[in-house]
């Protein structure tokens, strides 16, 4: 879940870590720091807090060096302080490194190296890999010291390390975490995520489980794995990210501007892969597993988070239409589970990252037993994107706010296409067909169209800022959404608020409501629309907040927001967008840090 970039090359080094720093905030921010190096001297800063408040500290340091190490913490083990803060180091202070992940077996190490008079500064298990790697460098061989370190290890882990002795290297490691390569002219740069790495190159190459790479100014790069100690040769990618992408631009938040980038993410998704005048898809990417998926007979969709929410309206949607045994299933607990795949099972993994740890443990475990695996992720090259058989690209562009909001409705556009070529090769007569091409063609327009009545929502906050808990509501397609709903409350104003099925609030839920307690009922007038209305009339009559979101009237809601018709499976498009609108600006009222919430990170990688 931290951020971490290392440069070598021919530019200052802090500027590039600086900037790198940045773009990787999203994944942790509770403390950051750099070290960079000169042929002469060393530049260790640390500081507590977000990468504005590091820069502030070397902005008039003159510093300089063409080496260094940059991190963003999200802290693990040990509090958020400037000793628990990284890079660290040896006690000689001549090997530093940065760390994401965890080390299961630090105790038990530290304990060793205690024995053998190293002095440790920090609570962190990363800093127990400095005093391991410096164990074994009484020999002088950097490599060699670090490869024997990697083996004594366990746990998940990217690691970039730079010896004071060797100024001309930098060494890479990764097991279950990401770690990517860029490659420039003359310079070199490792990082967590393609962001950083835009900044000097789109040439890349992505690290697998177990690989070390090692980077030298004079002899180039080597890759091998450090688990059977054989060399690997480079495979460069190219990254698609503009930096343009990446900027703010005029927006007060990236969660805003990702927000009023939905339609965008939506149409970029679909228009390559639906053929309009044909009403056919375009899905080339699943050719070669056509005769695989017309076998299938259940699917299994795992994630986690938002992307959860995605994976229960899939399940939606393949049972609806085509009548398949589908279950939707949270990536944290399926690792663990003992589930009862089979060859006729089709199970797909989705993440915005594609390095989501329990999806991508969870993915590994059914790959094993050779299960047919689609993921649809939204970053190319990330570690998910490696394993599956096939990859559906949703097509959002990068989303740098921790709340995941375009992405989401790339996910359930990309299920959209997925289910009407399932139907194809299965030789299904998809009912609506001609008009659910009709509908995805214009719903970007009525997702814009939401968005340009933001103030109605903004308001809308406003009125509703006094209250502290908040119920959502939903039935079939809605239920999702009603998650969705409650999860951005939570992630981004830390209010306590709930989702559940419409028909389970008499069940339990509503014996809370009473005039405190605001309710969001998502109605449109789909096929179980008088049986929410129903629910609605119930809360009423307990004097229930009622904020209804419908493209129907009801003089009984205390306050409707209209959304335009759509067929059913296309209402959650709309249902959500004003969800997310107020969780946004709910958030914003209160004063909360929107793009980077509390104890809250935007990939989590580690368990």
């Amino acid at each position: 879940m931290c951020g971490i970039v290392g440069y070598l090359g021919k530019r200052n080094s802090l500027l590039i870590l600086l900037e790198g720093l940045k773009r990787l905030e999203y994944r942790g921010y509770d403390s950051c720091g750099v070290v960079l190096s000169n042929n002469e001297e060393i530049y260790l800063y640390k500081k507590v807090g977000k990468v504005s408040e590091l820069e502030k500290e070397v902005k008039n340091k003159n510093l300089d060096g063409n080496i260094g190490l940059g991190h963003t913490r999200w802290a693990t083990h040990g509090g958020i302080t400037e000793n628990n803060a990284h890079p660290h180091y040896d006690c000689s202070q001549n090997i530093f490194l940065i760390h994401n992940g965890i080390i299961e077996n630090y105790q038990e190490l530290k304990e060793k190296l205690k024995k053998k008079n190293h002095n440790f500064y920090s609570e962190t298990d990363s800093e127990v890999f400095a005093h391991l790697i410096e164990e074994y460098y009484k020999n002088n061989d950097f490599e060699n010291s670090v490869l024997k370190a990697l083996k004594e290890i366990r746990g998940n882990f990217a690691f970039v390390i730079f010896n004071k002795k060797e100024k001309d290297k930098l060494i890479g490691a990764r097991f279950s975490s990401p770690l990517i390569l860029g490659l420039g002219k003359e310079e070199y740069i490792l990082a967590s995520d393609p962001s950083p790495i835009s900044l000097i190159t789109k040439n890349v190459v992505y690290l697998d489980d177990g690989d070390m790479v090692v980077v030298d100014k004079n002899k180039g790069v080597k890759i091998f794995s450090f688990l059977n100690e054989k060399e690997k040769p480079l495979v460069i990618y190219q990254i698609n990210w503009q930096i343009d992408d990446i900027k703010k631009e005029n927006y007060e938040h990236y969660m805003i501007k990702e927000i009023e980038e939905e339609p965008k993410a939506v149409f970029n998704t679909f228009y390559k892969r639906l053929n309009f005048e044909r009403l056919e898809t375009n899905l080339k990417e699943l050719n070669e597993i056509k005769e695989k998926l017309r076998n299938i007979e259940k699917i299994v969709l795992t994630a986690c988070g938002t992307a959860y929410y995605a994976c229960l309206y899939g399940r939606y949607l393949f049972e609806e239409y085509l009548n398949l045994n589908s279950e939707a299933e949270i990536a944290s607990e399926l690792r663990y589970r003992n589930y009862p795949y089979n060859e006729k099972t089709l199970l797909i993994v989705i993440s915005q990252s594609g390095e989501t740890i329990d999806t991508l443990e969870a993915l590994k475990i059914a790959k094993k037993r050779n299960v047919l695996i689609i993921g649809i992720i939204n970053v190319p090259g990330s570690s998910i994107t490696r394993l599956v058989d096939k990859v559906i690209y949703t097509q959002a562009g990068p989303e740098l706010a921790v709340a995941s909001t375009k992405a989401f409705l790339a996910q359930i556009t990309s299920l959209v296409i997925l289910m009407i070529y399932l139907a194809e090769i299965k030789g299904i007569n998809l009912k609506n067909k001609k008009q659910i091409f009709e509908e995805i063609k214009i719903i970007p327009e009525k997702i814009k169209e939401i968005i340009n009545r933001k103030e109605e929502i903004k308001k809308l906050a406003e009125d509703l800022i006094c209250f502290k808990n908040f119920y959502f509501l939903g039935r079939k397609f809605q239920y999702p959404i009603a998650l969705e709903g409650a999860l951005k409350l939570k992630e981004i104003a830390y209010l306590h608020s709930e989702a559940y099925p419409a028909g389970e609030t008499k069940h339990g839920p509503i014996a809370l409501i009473d005039e405190n307690f605001p309710v969001f009922i998502l109605a449109p007038k789909d096929s179980v629309y008088e049986k929410t209305i129903s629910n609605l009339e119930e809360i009423k009559a307990r004097k229930g907040k009622i904020i209804l979101i419908s493209d129907e009237a009801f003089e009984k809601a205390d306050y409707v927001f209209k959304i335009p018709k759509s067929l059913e499976i296309f209402y959650p498009f709309l249902t959500v967008v004003p969800l997310h609108l107020f969780a946004y600006y709910f958030a914003k009222i209160l004063g909360r840090e929107i793009d980077r919430p509390r104890n809250l990170a935007k990939s989590v990688t580690v368990e």
